[in-house]
């Protein structure tokens, strides 16, 4: 089953059980990429901007009462967790996030729209553009979105690591009274105990959550009301403060206005600097994650210095071999986040003009 759609380039057929709408079901057509779709946490951020404006727009006169309760309802169930399904647009799409604003501002204008009682694709009540994405554009909406689920998600990494650091500082303890071989250029050296080198990691882990944790405060400025060059076009002159206020109460952030809205449509330092930041943090688990592997290596016939615990056999073989997988695992997610901070260097490079 399907509905019939129509925007600037002509008709198209929808499934009749989506939320999303025409220009959705045409990035989805064009863009069938990686099958990787927004995560939920830049959904929830996008929707979270767009009941903060919804609320301003309200505040302010410009959008009727009843279409923006219902606006903010629907966003409220996304906020809460339904309607995942409909978003469905690839990762990998046209540069500026256009597919992604519009997969959202189609999904709650339609459930805007059920919610009144309205089919969906019935614009003519409520309209993705007009109504959801009311004093906003891709270009202020997008890079809003990414520094509010930034800051949302986050957090869980520094939790994460803080059970590390607190990990390597208890072996610190643990192994204080070990003496070993301390190494230059995997030559013996002079001795240390094995705490003092378990310590050193606990402090690196350490530096790197405070280094992480500073660089993220950057994500607190925001560009939204800046609409599509940073000059506010087509806003209220009270919008820019209303909606911060609004996304502060929503979130729970403390967020401000970014003090030049063009600078925040231009510069994308604050991304690279945080990725930086990543990519530091996982050079360094690669360094410890290799010690800890050379600690390990033998038993017999390496330096068997440390036993890390065994969680699966290591060989087809070798039934009896061990290997050290997690270190390894790590590894190659490292590598990975090294790959993922040359590639937000080129895209913050790309933002040309």
């Amino acid at each position: 089953m399907t509905r019939l759609e129509e925007d600037s380039l002509g008709t198209k057929e929808v499934p009749a059980d989506a939320y999303y709408g025409i220009q959705t079901m045409r990035a989805v057509e064009n863009f069938p990429i990686s099958g990787q779709v927004a995560d939920s946490a830049f959904v929830w951020a996008t929707v979270a901007i767009k009941k903060a404006a919804a609320i301003t727009n309200m505040t302010l006169g410009l959008l009727d009462k009843k279409i923006g309760r219902v606006i903010i309802a629907a966003s409220d169930e996304v906020l809460s967790g339904k309607l995942k399904k409909h978003f469905v647009v690839d990762v990998f799409q046209a540069g500026a996030g256009t597919s992604h604003n519009m997969n959202v501002n189609e999904a709650l204008a339609n459930r805007a729209l059920e919610l009144l009682g309205d089919a969906r694709g019935n614009y003519k009540r409520i309209h993705p553009n007009d109504h959801v994405n009311m004093a906003q554009s891709t270009n202020d909406v997008f890079h809003t979105a990414m520094r509010l689920s930034l800051l949302k998600s986050y957090p869980s990494l520094i939790d994460t690591l803080n059970g590390l650091q607190a990990a390597l500082s208890s072996k610190s303890h643990e192994f204080k009274d070990i003496i070993k071989s301390g190494r230059t250029h995997l030559q013996d050296a002079v001795p240390l105990f094995l705490g003092q080198e378990f310590g050193s990691y606990a402090l690196i882990i350490e530096k790197s959550i405070n280094k992480i944790t500073e660089s993220a405060r950057e994500f607190n400025t925001l560009g939204i009301g800046g609409t599509a060059v940073g000059s506010g076009l087509n806003t209220h002159p009270d919008y820019r403060r209303l909606v911060m206020e609004n996304l502060t109460e929503i979130t729970g952030f403390k967020l401000s206005s970014s003090p030049n809205l063009f600078f925040s449509m231009q510069s994308m330092t604050d991304f690279v600097s945080f990725s930086s930041e990543l990519k530091n943090l996982a050079l360094e688990l690669i360094k410890i994650c290799n010690d800890l592997r050379l600690l390990s290596s033998g038993p017999r016939t390496g330096l068997a210095e440390i036993k890390l615990p065994p969680v699966q056999p290591g060989s087809s073989i070798m039934p009896g071999k061990v290997n050290p997988v997690m270190a390894e695992m790590l590894n190659m997610v490292c590598f990975q986040v090294v790959g993922y901070d040359m590639t937000v260097s080129m895209a913050s490079a790309a933002g040309q003009l």
